[in-house]
Formats: C-alpha cells, sequence, structure tokens
C-alpha cells in the first residue's frame, strides 16, 4: 500500500533536474495516493556517507523538512510515502529505516510476519531499536548480513530467505554509493529504464516523468539497479529475465488539469475512459474480439460457473456484472469477496471460470484468491487497469480497462471502465457461445458506445444541481441509499463513496429489503436516495421501486430520486429529482452511478474534507 521510489544515475545523466532528491520527491508526488501516514528519504551523496529525512504526515511535511534542512547533492536515493501498519504515523515509525551505523538504509512496502521472532534474536545481538515498525528489523536484518556477505545484493537475497509476508523492500548504503538493490514478495515493484539512469516504483507512476520503459519484476526476486545496468536473480540467486513493456500514458495524464482535485478531474475522465475500454474490441466482421484472453474457446464455451472475485468498488462491479452475464450468457454467475474466497472452501472446478477485478492489479486479497482459484484447476481472467501488475500475469487471460491512472484514492472511472469491461466478457461469452444472435450484441453495443456521451450529458447538465444540493446538506449525518436489480450494487456503491469522502454513516440496501428491517432506520428528515430502475423492459420492478419512494416519504423521509429523463411517477414524492439519460436496464449503472459520485465528492468538498486522500485509506491494498 505504501509507495516507494528508487533512483541511481551516472554523473554524465547528472544535471540539475536529475539530483536524486529531485526524482524522489517528484516520484513520491506521484505516489501519495498510495500513502499518505508519512514520508521520507534517504540519498547516498557524492562525498559519501548516508543521509536521511523523514516527517510524520503528508509529504508536504517532508518537502518542508529538506527545505528548511537541506540534504546534500546525490545521484542515489529511495524514497517512502507510508500507510501505517506496524506502529503509529509517526517520526521515528517513519520511513525510511536506518542500520548498520546509519550507512544503509531500507523502505518497505508489506507485512514482516515473522518480525517479533526475528526482532527477539536481534535484540539478543545487542541491536538497539528506535522505532515500533516491523521494517526495522528487515534493515538490521539485512545490515547484519551485509556485514557477512560483504555484497548488497547477496545480503538481501539471504535477508529476503529469512522473512516471511509480503514486501517489497529498497535499500542503499554507504559503502555502494550508485547501487540500489531491491526484493520482492507478493508485493508491487517494476523497474524503469533510462539513458545512464534506473528507476525502481511500486507503480509506473513514480517515474513515469522521465521514462516511459519499463520493465516487470517476477515474484520472489531480487533486483540491483546501477546507472549502466539492470540485475535480476531469483531467489536461488540464478539470474532471471525481466520483461520490458512501454507505458501507454503520459505525465500530463495524471495531472489535475485545472480541476480542483484529482477526483473531480477522474469524474470528467469518465467518458473518455469508457470510450477506450470499449476501443479495439471488433473485429472487420464486426464480431467482438478480445485478444488479450489466451484461453481456448473451447474450454470457454464448456464453462459451467462464473465466480467473480474482487473487493470494494471492484466489488460492486461484479455484482452489476452479475445481472449481465446471466440473463446474456445463462451461466450461474457468483460475486465473492475476494478476502473471504479461499478460507471458505469454495467448490471451483476446471469449469469454473473465475473473473478477477482489480484496479491497481496488486489487491493483495484478490492475488492470493486468484493463485487459490488456479491451484483449484480454474481458469482465470483478469480484469485491470495496471498494465504488468502481478494479477494480470498470474492469471490465464486479461482484458485491460485502458481508464488511464487513477490518483484519487476513491474510485470512479475505474468503476465504470470495469464495469464496462464485465459487460465486453459477458457479451463475448454469449457470442461465443451462442447464447445470443450477432444483431442483438450489436444493438447492445451501440447502447454502449453512446454512453459517454450520455454521460458528458450528466456532468454538463446536473453537476451544478448536485453541487449546490450537497452544499444545502453538508451537515448531514446519515444517508441511506436504495436500488433494486442492477440499482442494488449502484445503492451500495453510492453509500460507499459517501463513507470514504464525507466520513458519515451511509448504508446501500437492497429497496426490497425495505421492510425486512431497514424501514425501522427512517425518521423524520432522514435522507434517503432511491435508485429509479429504467423504465425499458423492468415494469414490476419500476412499480415496486415507486412504492418504495412513498413508503418512506410516508415516515418522513427525505426523499432524494436517481430517475430517467422523461420519468413521470416520482416528482411528487420526492424532495429532490437528478435525471439522467435513458438506457437499457442492464446499462443504466453507467449512468446511474455518475451522480452519486459527485454527490460524494460535493459533499465532502462542503464539509472541508480531503477528497483525494481520504483519512485512513490507501489506493492498492496491498496487504492482507
Amino acid at each position: 500500500m505504501c509507495g516507494i521510489v528508487g533512483y541511481v544515475s551516472s554523473a554524465a545523466a547528472n544535471s540539475a533536474d536529475h539530483l536524486a532528491l529531485d526524482v524522489l520527491l517528484q516520484g513520491l508526488g506521484r505516489l501519495e495516493y498510495r500513502g499518505y501516514d508519512s514520508a521520507g528519504v534517504a540519498v547516498v551523496p557524492e562525498g559519501g556517507g548516508l543521509a536521511s529525512q523523514k516527517r510524520a504526515g503528508k509529504l508536504a511535511n517532508l518537502l518542508d523538512a529538506v527545505t528548511d534542512d537541506p540534504l546534500p547533492d546525490a545521484r542515489t536515493g529511495i524514497g517512502h510515502t507510508r500507510w501505517a501498519t506496524h506502529g503509529g504515523p509517526t517520526d521515528d515509525n517513519a520511513h525510511p529505516h536506518l542500520a548498520d551505523g546509519g550507512k544503509l538504509a531500507l523502505i518497505h512496502n508489506g507485512i514482516i510476519e515473522n518480525y517479533a521472532q526475528l526482532k527477539r534474536d536481534l535484540v539478543a545481538d545487542g541491536v538497539e531499536f528506535s522505532s515500533a515498525t516491523d521494517t526495522e528489523v528487515a534493515a538490521h536484518q539485512l545490515a547484519a548480513n551485509y556485514r557477512r556477505t560483504g555484497d548488497m545484493t547477496e545480503a538481501m537475497r539471504v535477508t529476503v530467505g529469512q522473512l516471511e509476508g509480503a514486501f517489497t523492500l529498497l535499500a542503499v548504503h554507504a559503502d555502494a554509493p550508485d547501487t540500489v538493490v531491491a526484493a520482492r514478495l507478493n508485493s508491487p515493484l517494476v523497474i524503469g529504464l533510462g539513458d545512464g539512469e534506473n528507476f525502481l516504483g511500486s507503480d509506473v507512476a513514480a517515474f513515469i516523468d522521465y521514462t516511459r520503459r519499463a520493465v516487470e519484476i517476477g515474484q520472489n526476486q531480487i533486483v540491483t539497479i546501477t546507472p549502466e545496468q539492470v540485475q535480476i536473480i531469483d531467489a536461488e540467486g540464478a539470474p532471471v529475465q525481466g520483461e520490458p513493456f512501454e507505458v501507454d500514458w503520459d505525465p500530463a495524464t495524471a495531472e489535475k488539469g485545472g480541476f480542483p482535485s484529482f477526483m473531480d478531474k477522474e469524474i470528467h475522465d469518465q467518458p473518455k475512459a469508457v470510450a477506450d475500454t470499449l476501443r479495439g474490441r471488433f473485429g472487420l466482421d464486426g464480431r467482438l474480439q478480445l485478444s488479450e484472453m489466451n484461453i481456448d474457446e473451447s474450454i470457454l464455451k464448456s464453462v459451467d460457473k462464473i465466480v467473480v472475485i474482487a473487493c470494494g468498488t471492484a466489488a460492486y462491479a461484479g455484482q452489476v456484472a452479475k445481472y449481465a452475464i446471466e440473463h446474456w450468457c445463462r451461466i450461474p454467475t457468483e460475486v465473492e469477496l475476494a478476502h473471504e474466497f479461499r478460507y471458505r472452501d469454495p467448490v471451483v472446478t476446471e469449469k469454473t471460470l473465475v473473473v478477477a477485478i482489480s484496479q491497481s492489479g496488486e489487491t493483495m486479497d484478490t492475488v492470493m484468491a486468484v493463485r487459490h482459484a488456479r491451484e483449484q484447476g480454474a481458469k482465470v481472467i483478469a480484469i485491470c487497469n495496471t498494465f504488468g501488475s502481478t494479477i494480470p500475469r498470474e492469471s490465464d487471460g486479461v482484458l485491460y480497462t485502458h481508464a488511464g491512472p487513477e490518483i484519487a484514492v476513491a474510485s470512479t472511472k475505474a468503476f465504470l471502465s470495469q464495469v464496462v469491461a464485465c459487460y465486453l466478457l459477458g457479451l463475448y461469452l454469449a457470442q461465443l457461445r451462442g447464447n445470443k444472435y450477432n444483431d442483438e450484441i450489436q444493438v447492445i453495443l451501440s447502447e454502449l458506445e453512446a454512453i459517454p456521451g450520455k454521460i458528458e450529458q450528466i456532468l454538463e447538465g446536473t453537476k451544478q444541481q448536485i453541487t449546490d444540493f450537497a452544499i444545502r446538506h453538508k451537515h448531514e449525518q446519515s444517508v441511506l441509499f436504495l436500488g433494486r436489480h442492477v440499482g442494488y450494487p449502484v445503492a451500495m456503491e453510492g453509500a460507499l463513496k459517501l463513507k470514504e469522502l464525507a466520513y458519515i454513516h451511509a448504508e446501500g440496501f437492497a429497496a426490497g429489503e425495505l421492510k425486512h428491517g431497514p424501514i425501522a432506520l427512517i425518521d423524520e428528515g432522514q435522507m434517503v436516495i432511491i435508485v429509479v430502475p429504467s423504465q425499458r423492459g423492468r415494469d414490476s420492478l419500476h412499480a415496486k421501486v415507486l412504492s418504495n419512494i412513498q413508503e418512506v416519504r410516508a415516515r418522513g423521509a427525505n426523499a432524494v430520486v436517481i430517475a430517467e429523463e422523461g420519468e413521470t411517477g416520482v416528482e411528487e414524492f420526492a424532495s429532490e429529482v437528478f435525471y439522467v439519460p435513458e438506457t437499457t436496464t442492464l446499462l443504466a449503472p453507467l449512468l446511474a452511478t455518475v451522480p452519486l459520485q459527485v454527490f460524494a465528492m460535493e459533499l465532502a468538498t462542503a464539509k472541508d474534507l480531503d477528497v483525494d486522500q481520504p483519512r485512513n485509506l490507501a489506493k492498492s491494498v496491498t496487504v492482507e
């Protein structure tokens, strides 16, 4: 979950713009969404020794520190933004952690599960600790191994063999001023290739300002970078080849572009994100082709069950997918929270297709669920936004969403892109298995291709109404969300956004459950947001939701409605109506979700909260 960056350059490549500290701070700025409890850097100055600064709180605190007390010029260094696990967010617990008399610095993403025993052994050997973290244990362990081996790469290889858990480690030593050594086990790490300089990062955002050339690193591998060379070895010390790739977005994509927040920008990015996820999916014959699938058609035709595994927002995208896939393909589809999947002994066979959804491709719960599914013989398809990440690499096939970088912690465009990718998968299976005629699929695809323009209509025509409404209700303490059919996962996603951003009680319910308990929560003035189903094809559900609106309004609720343009049955019962363009029932979540994203963002903004970096959260959950 933490953000990590490493850098090394030669004197020839080293200019005023490529001092190690400049590169590290630039990378940490790009990575702060991964953790913002503290930040720190360590550099190896050209004159010898090692220098470090770290501060609790956001990156701005570290920037102030290095401005007030500058670090010496250096061409080698490591940097870290922290999401706290072991030990609170304090200066002492911030990374880097020093060892070997202050000559070695180490940063860490993940959790070291056997740290307690290792710490007892180190204390018995006379080592003194200055933090409450598991990371400092790894620093002292690496230092002890370096003193024995005299080589940082070998010391890291030995250290990794002594550690248990999920982690990425980066380290520098004053004795090796042109070297950064790293290790990856169940936690993200990627190499950036430059000319006379090389980079390491927890994702490509760490070095996108300097290079688009990158290399994937495999599981349980050790990496050593110098200005002119990148070396990768496995746990036994044998050399291995990384997988090179090109980053397909530029630094400007990850800027705010004039918007007040990344979240605001990313909400406005959604028309393009949906269009880009659809782009390039059709052959010359007009049929769907998913070239990244890499699973034999005969296997896909024999699938008798689909299991979607995901966490958080991605799980709600999976819930939407369940309705569409079962309707189009007639394949039983389950949606499992990835962190529960492998612990309940799931029934998975070689005829089960597992769909793993993760924006980052590094969600640890989902990574472990993918591995479990493959061990049981299932085929796995990843739906992911991050090229070269763990989940796509460890899956049989992948559908990349092409949403571009999503910096705000609360997901918006990634959610819509995931839903679109799920639709594409469902339609592809229906095409392959003959569940739908080609002209039927073309009608649905035409509706999908119209969605970007309809999202733009919402943002142009409704956003100000939602903003004004949010400002009027900034003191709201509880909001309930109701939905039926595909509106149910939309309601849950709307509630999640409000929890994440505004820090208030919010719950999403299936509207049919209202009379089975939740109606007891309805009191005078209670805000209830109701997602009204599309009027096309679901008349019975439409009428039932109108009844739900009347039920909560009769008990004094403040009924707020998301409804399609042309809806005539809600205004007399609703205190506020946000209209969205008309579409088919199964595609409606792509439109109904947008007002809920805007509402959560604007309510949090009205409360003067940070919508990009909500408290206690990180973008990519890389620990279990």
